[in-house]
């Protein structure tokens, strides 16, 4: 939500005249009171500084997030074209389909439970499958 300067302001002082009118009523002298509406003041806009480069800071952000981010990966065909290390690629064209599928429900965050039911296999055989996959990975790339 965008930082309203306005009403803030005119929050901050409707919260001012109260805190004044009870600093009077507690005898506190007008010279004080001044003293702490200019700290008060700065303070102030001192957050509304910030606040306002933090929104400009979060605008930035969001649209450098929506330009970097990457189409959704639903097919294992997708999963190996977004491969872009070519030694990975070609260990991953090499293996079948099944491992290829347990790997991409992996990376879309299915439990190893979710993914045996889904694909009628145990849960043993996923763990084995992923297993063998890392291997593969792990002796090319050593």
């Amino acid at each position: 939500m965008a930082y309203n300067k306005a009403r803030e302001e005119k929050k901050w002082r409707l919260w001012k005249e109260a805190e004044e009118k009870q600093l009077r009523k507690l005898g506190v002298d007008e010279s004080t009171i001044e003293t702490l509406r200019t700290h008060d003041w700065a303070i102030f806009n001192s957050d509304r500084r910030y606040y306002q480069r933090m929104q400009e800071a979060g605008t930035y952000l969001d649209g450098v997030a929506d330009d970097t981010q990457q189409p959704e990966i639903k097919t294992v065909e997708d999963f190996l074209n977004s491969i872009e290390n070519q030694q990975l690629y070609q260990i991953l064209i090499k293996v079948d389909k099944l491992t290829l599928q347990i790997a991409l429900m992996k990376i879309q965050g299915y439990s190893t439970c979710e993914i045996a039911h889904s694909l009628s296999i145990t849960e043993k055989a996923v763990y084995r499958r992923m297993d063998r996959l890392k291997e593969k990975i792990k002796n090319c790339f050593e």
